[in-house]
């Protein structure tokens, strides 16, 4: 079974992506900021993106698991994006 290494790499334009290391393929999650997110979170930007990418991944993760509560009715579903 072989695994995989993935790096979190912030671009010369300022994205920020998830790639498998030592690959040269598409990124697997890209991450961008506006030019006024860009000023207001100066330096903390990569900070941002690495917290959005782990809560992403996090959230697969529970996607996955059986303890997810799952609604009957799905007129009471609601998706916040």
């Amino acid at each position: 079974m072989t695994s995989s290494l993935y790096e979190i790499v912030m671009l010369a334009d300022g994205e920020v992506v998830l790639q498998r290391s030592n690959e040269d393929g598409e990124p697997l999650i890209r991450v961008s900021f506006s030019d006024e997110a860009k000023f207001y979170l100066g330096s903390a930007s990569i900070d941002i993106a690495r917290a959005m990418i782990d809560a992403g991944i996090e959230a697969v993760e529970q996607l996955g698991s059986d303890d997810i509560p799952f609604e009957e009715d799905e007129s009471e579903l609601r998706i916040l994006h």
